[in-house]
């Protein structure tokens, strides 16, 4: 009887522990206490906000993926680190690029989730994707482009960049390929399938994720630069199709990308041509020179902190703005790699520093501003991060801390795990103390 009571207080202490733990982080969790800052924030007016971020020098606007509809977020922070804008309308908000010729109006790419029947399309759970604009100081909101998905989220259009008034140069992640729509005739006047080019036995499975073609970017010279996420490729095209020499990273070779996002082009007048990628898999930030017909790694950024980033842009001063998704946080990186401004942010998807450009198009190269590469700036990863790696996919962990709630980590999943555990180890003890006894034949008879 002593020996159970032993156990019994033993059980009870390690049950108060992991609920210690799991409460703590719920209770101080500074990531769903600052968005819900934000979010009240937004319901004041603009004169009696007070400042929730540090300043800057410009607008700095966060689009926020999120893994449920309450946490994503399209947010404006004002220069002096007030929020100017906040919409959550919306499941999740993916690309953001600055209007040319405005000062304060962004287009950014939506998703909404559908579900039930939506006729012969969609008749189970689909995603309405959508292109809108809105002026962050008045909220005029208009919306240029939209179509129904007949998939889950994972198929929503990741980015849009437009070419003219009337035309958009989408991702499709649906249908595995790159297309130019004209938006008053809703007629598709180019494309491009990865299907062409690639056999559907490398990448992700076929036909539900294949490709996941994550993003696109008209160039300076007029081709265009996308993501073949599941393929680990960065690749080049022109009107006429792929163009394999230019190719970055090869299916499988994860020491160059792995799993990437948001790859930025920089041009040759900013020092390139060269690649500043978001190494999503890889937990790191990388850029690659082109250099005699040949992609060269010239830059790479890491911390124990980051964990699946999912953009980076190199501003005209020779910072880069790091949008850190399981990471929870937007930071930004001086020349040396220091941290010099950093928010809490749930799953940012993108951000983008208005005034310098779209994306890292004002930006210079890693070799033009002489950046300090630094994979080891605050040491090894975390000890729940190791530990998680040492024996798991890397994209089973990414994949773990993406549907974790916004104020729980490692450690406190692991005291989740533990408590689970505790209480079936606990019950299974239990019933062998007992004097219950089940007799398995037929036909079953429990006696005392």
């Amino acid at each position: 009887m002593v020996s159970r009571r032993l156990y019994r207080g033993l059980f009870v202490a390690v049950l108060l522990l992991c609920a210690g733990v799991v409460g703590y982080a719920y209770a101080t969790s500074e990531t769903a206490s600052k968005m819900d800052t934000y979010r009240q924030q937004a319901d004041v007016p603009f004169s009696e906000r007070e400042q929730v971020v540090p300043p800057r020098d410009n607008v700095t606007v966060v689009a926020g993926h999120g893994m449920n509809g309450d946490a994503a977020a399209l947010v404006a922070f004002s220069p002096d680190g007030r929020v100017l804008y906040y919409n959550d309308t919306h499941s999740g908000y993916m690309d953001v690029d600055p209007v040319p010729n405005t000062s304060a109006t962004v287009e950014y790419v939506a998703e909404r989730a559908l579900t039930g029947a939506r006729g012969s399309a969609c008749d189970a759970d689909c995603t309405l994707s959508l292109v809108e604009r809105v002026n962050l100081t008045t909220g005029e909101l208009t919306r240029f482009h939209s179509r129904i998905i007949p998939q889950d989220r994972g198929a929503n259009w990741h980015d849009v960049d437009r070419l003219s008034e009337d035309r958009l140069l989408v991702a499709d992640i649906h249908r595995d390929g790159v297309y130019v729509v004209n938006t008053t005739t809703d007629v598709t006047t180019w494309r491009w399938d990865a299907l062409d080019d690639y056999p559907i036995t490398e990448g992700g499975p076929y036909p539900v994720d294949w490709a996941h073609l994550n993003d696109v970017e008209r160039l300076p010279d007029g081709r265009y630069m996308t993501s073949l996420r599941n393929q680990d490729q960065v690749v080049f095209l022109n009107e006429s199709g792929l163009m394999e020499d230019w190719t970055l990273g090869a299916e499988g070779n994860h020491d160059v990308l792995y799993e990437q996002h948001n790859p930025d082009y920089i041009p040759a007048d900013e020092g390139g041509p060269a690649v500043i990628v978001a190494d999503s898999l890889n937990d790191r930030l990388v850029e690659y020179q082109r250099e005699d017909g040949e992609w060269v790694k010239t830059w790479a950024y890491s911390d124990r902190e980051m964990l699946w980033p999912r953009d980076a842009d190199r501003l005209p001063n020779g910072h880069t703005l790091v949008s850190d998704s399981n990471g929870n946080r937007v930071f930004e990186l001086d020349r040396q790699g220091d941290v010099v401004w950093s928010i809490p942010f749930y799953s940012s998807y993108e951000a983008e520093r208005l005034g310098t450009g779209d994306e890292s198009a004002g930006g210079p190269s890693a070799v033009a501003a002489n950046l300090t590469s630094d994979t080891d700036t605050v040491g090894k990863p975390g000890l729940y991060k190791r530990a998680a790696n040492a024996v798991l996919p890397r994209k089973t962990v990414s994949g773990v801390a993406f549907v974790v709630p916004m104020w729980a980590g490692f450690g406190e999943l692991l005291a989740a795990i533990v408590a689970v555990l505790t209480v079936l180890v606990w019950v299974v003890l239990e019933f062998r103390w007992s004097s219950v006894s089940v007799d398995l034949d037929w036909p079953v008879r429990i006696e005392r």
